[in-house]
Formats: structure tokens, C-alpha cells, sequence
């Protein structure tokens, strides 16, 4: 009731006592809380000081041990995944890392030698899975033996002078139930108070994984780097693959943007305006898929290194990054009309490009590359060996244009890559003329390369933190190499 002036009566004491109880109950819960994860987090702490992350591995035995079978890829990607068809990524997050003996896995045709210690990716299970501290340095772990008999280290490193502190289960049950008795608890006494701090602790803790969420992609995708750097054949293939649609047979060039290669055959990805005849087969508007001629790759030319073939053909093929299957995907550089505009996430905007100025430098050396640092000062990208940089002074002159507006809109054409302009960031006003200059309509028919925003630019791809580039041109999104 109202005492007739808008003030609230007087509470009784016990409504006061009540009141008070609950307030003091909720903060003594909110310290038992807290003092309970601060004490797993000290623990987490201490563990993760006297070593780095444990992640699965898979410990190759000597095939005395296991009947007479040697392990291979397939089989242990059947035992721990459930699908021998993943034994490509087991691949890829063991290819070129040092092992025990010296050796290194390269190759899906490698033979496994027992004691390697191969990385597994997080969802293997299974009696054959173990654990093992990941030391942090290329190609080096050291697995937990958890049977009698298991090897103890491998990979130069060992477990002496690392303890991993353990919490007893019983002491990890009891904290567990204080903190949910806690929750329970102050639910019931402060439900939208605890809601929110509930949502703000669910947040942490996922939080908490992202980085190592982020290492592992990283991790990847610097094994990506290395199999492209050693991966010649797939290049060779593509570039046999393009022969078929060149120019000289009774129909003229059919323009193609994109291609991949695998063991099972290719898939190029082409304007929806075009067709193909058998054994072509269309998989929607703009791509087609035909399987291996012959059980084989015999098409194409078998002889000269990549390099050669590059140099004599107009297209300038480069591997962006990997798709959902794991395999790699190739543009045509010469498709660009100019220039490429790569935005979202700078850092690995940049991979995008670095992994671009390293696939030219295998197939094209000695291709000349200046180099512009950008509006917003962003360090240049460092030039990979086998590219010849030039000063700003010694570029070519650019052959005046007319009824020119922006860098590259007039309609998109084919461009042989005879130069690279870089610049590591949006350019300013005065390397954006030097960019129409090189690159442009009726400029010196350079290729530009630029991590930031152009205006105009007929490709436009976009990148993401995890490490993912989205080309919409050819409605794919790939997985780039640091």
C-alpha cells in the first residue's frame, strides 16, 4: 500500500534480514566460484608451463609386433578416423616433419617406418591413439606412453625434466560439484544475475580454445606451404590439362579461369556461356569434371621441368590454396585483366600473396616485380628468391591512355604476366597512377598484386582469420598456405 506521499512503507526485519542473507549467500557463492577456477586455471597453467599442448598421435609398430602388416596411411586412418579416405590429412599434418630415425614422411607412397610418431587429427580415437606433448618445434613431439612397453619420446625430444601436474579425481569431482552447487545455487537466489555471468563464463571458455584452434590451422596450413614447394607434378599435370582447350585445333581457345587435378581425373572452371563435349561431364553452370584418360596422366607434355612449360604458355597457372577435399586449386593469372584486389583479414591477406609471388617463382624466375608499400605504411612483402625486384626509377614507361576511369574497368581480357607491381597494403593516390600505369588499360600490361582495396579491379577475392580466401568469380572458398 501507499502511505498516501509515493514513499515505500517500511520493510518488517525479517524481509530486511532476508534480503540481506541472499546478498550475502550469492557473493560467498561468487567467491567459492571464483576461487574454484582459479584454481584449475593455476593447474592448466602449471601444466602448460612444463610443456606445450597434448595433441593425438599414432605410433608406427614394427610389423613383427602387429602380424606381419605394415601400417600404411589408409589403415590408420581406418583404425583411428573410421575412413581410410582421410588418410590425406594425416598427410598433410606429417609431410616434410622430421622423425625419430631422420627420416620424414613426403609422399602418400612413402613407406612408414616403425617408431615414427605421426600426428593425428583431433577427432581420432581408438586403442592405437596416444598422446603426446606437441614441443612446438617443426617436426617434434613427444608421445605419452599410456601401456607397458609403448616407446617413451621420439622426435628429438625427450620426457626428462617434464612433469605434467595432475589433479586427483577426486579433488576434480569435488570442485566440479562446488562449482555446480554454485550455479544451482545463486540461479536461485539471483537468476538474471547468474545468467549473465553464466553467459560470460561459457564465453571464456570458448575463448580459451580459440587459440589452439588457430595453432592447428596454422599448423596446417604451413604443411600446405611445403608440399606446394615440393609438389611438381600436380603442376605439370595442370598445365597438360590446359593444353587441351589452347588454340590450333578445329575450334578456337576456350578460355578457362581454373583448374584441379587429382588422381581421379580434373575439373576446370570456365564462363557459363561455354560448353564441353564428352567425357566432359558439367557439375553445374561454370565447372566441368572428366575423369583420368587411360588410367593415367599421359596427356600433355612429359618432358622439361614446370618452369618450361610455363614460360612457353601464355596462362600463367598458380595454386591459391586447397578446397574442402584437400586438394589444390589453380587460377590463371593471366585471366586477371590487371589486377587482384585481395581484402578481410591483412595477415592473411598477405599469405594470399606471398603464396602467389612463390608459385610464380618456381614456374616463372626471373620475372621482374616492383614492389609498393601502401597508404596505411604496412612493412612490403619480402620477394621470394628466383623474382628479380626493380627500383621504382627503372620501370617501364607506360603508354599514355584515353577516356580511362579507375585502374582496370574496362572489360576483363586475357593478360600474359610479363611484370608484378606488389603493394602491401590500399595504395596511396600516387602509387594508385603508377598502378593504372602498369596495370591498367593501355598502361605496360602489368600484372598487380594488391593486399588491400582497388578500385575497379575486375577479381576480388576476400580472406577471413582462419585463414580462408572466398573468390567469387569462381564461387569457391579455399584454404590458403602460411
Amino acid at each position: 500500500m501507499s502511505n498516501g506521499t509515493g514513499a515505500r512503507p517500511p520493510q518488517s526485519p525479517r524481509v530486511n534480514k532476508a534480503s540481506r542473507g541472499a546478498r550475502t549467500a550469492l557473493r560467498a557463492l561468487a567467491v567459492l566460484l571464483i576461487g574454484c577456477l582459479a584454481a584449475l586455471g593455476m593447474a592448466a597453467s602449471a601444466s602448460a608451463a612444463d610443456g606445450d599442448e597434448l595433441i593425438k598421435v599414432f605410433v608406427v609398430q614394427d610389423p613383427a609386433q602387429t602380424g606381419g602388416q605394415p601400417a600404411t596411411l589408409a589403415s590408420i586412418a581406418a583404425g583411428t578416423l573410421g575412413d581410410p579416405s582421410r588418410a590425406g590429412e594425416i598427410l598433410d599434418l606429417n609431410r616434410g616433419l622430421a622423425q625419430p630415425d631422420g627420416g620424414a614422411l613426403n609422399d602418400a607412397a612413402d613407406q612408414l617406418r616403425p617408431g615414427w610418431i605421426l600426428r593425428l587429427p583431433p577427432d581420432a580415437s581408438g586403442p592405437d591413439v596416444r598422446q603426446a606433448r606437441d614441443t612446438g618445434n617443426q617436426g617434434t613431439a613427444s608421445a605419452a606412453p599410456d601401456r607397458p612397453g609403448a616407446p617413451s619420446g621420439a622426435s628429438g625430444t625427450t620426457a626428462a625434466g617434464s612433469t605434467m601436474l595432475t589433479i586427483p579425481l577426486a579433488a576434480a569431482v569435488a570442485a566440479l560439484g562446488a562449482i555446480v552447487l554454485a550455479l544451482v545455487t545463486a540461479g536461485i537466489v539471483g537468476r538474471r544475475k547468474v545468467r549473465g555471468a553464466y553467459g560470460a563464463v561459457m564465453r571464456a571458455i570458448r575463448g580459451m580454445g580459440a587459440p589452439v584452434k588457430r595453432r592447428r590451422r596454422l599448423m596446417m596450413r604451413r604443411a600446405m606451404g611445403r608440399r606446394f614447394a615440393t609438389d611438381a607434378e600436380s603442376v605439370r599435370r595442370a598445365y597438360g590439362t590446359l593444353a587441351e582447350f589452347s588454340a590450333g585445333r578445329p575450334r578456337p581457345e576456350t578460355p578457362v579461369y581454373a583448374l584441379r587435378v587429382d588422381n581421379a581425373g580434373a575439373m576446370v572452371w570456365m564462363s557459363a556461356s561455354d560448353a564441353l563435349e564428352a567425357p566432359w561431364r558439367n557439375v553445374d553452370s561454370t565447372r566441368w569434371r572428366r575423369a583420368t584418360v587411360g588410367g593415367g596422366w599421359l596427356n600433355g607434355p612429359v618432358d622439361g621441368g614446370t618452369a618450361s612449360l610455363a614460360a612457353t604458355s601464355a596462362t600463367c597457372l598458380v595454386r591459391v590454396g586447397t578446397d574442402t577435399e584437400g586438394e589444390a586449386v589453380f587460377v590463371d593469372l593471366s585471366r586477371l585483366d590487371g589486377v587482384l584486389s585481395v581484402t578481410g583479414d591483412h595477415g592473411v591477406a598477405r599469405d594470399v600473396v606471398r603464396s602467389v609471388l612463390a608459385e610464380i617463382a618456381r614456374i616463372r624466375p626471373d620475372t621482374p616485380v616492383t614492389v609498393l608499400r601502401g597508404a596505411d605504411g604496412a612493412p612490403p612483402l619480402a620477394l621470394p628468391a628466383g623474382l628479380t625486384q626493380l627500383g621504382r626509377a627503372e620501370l617501364p614507361a607506360a603508354t599514355p591512355s584515353t577516356a580511362v576511369h579507375g585502374t582496370v574497368r574496362s572489360a576483363a581480357s586475357r593478360r600474359p604476366v610479363i611484370g608484378l607491381v606488389v603493394v602491401a597494403c590500399t595504395p596511396t593516390g600516387q602509387e594508385a597512377a603508377e598502378l593504372a600505369a602498369l596495370c591498367g588499360p593501355g598502361g605496360a600490361g602489368w600484372t598487380g598484386l594488391v593486399c588491400g582495396e582497388v578500385s575497379g579491379a575486375h577479381w576480388r577475392w576476400y580472406t577471413d582469420a582462419d585463414g580462408d580466401v572466398d573468390i567469387p568469380a569462381l564461387d569457391v572458398k579455399l584454404t590458403v598456405p602460411a
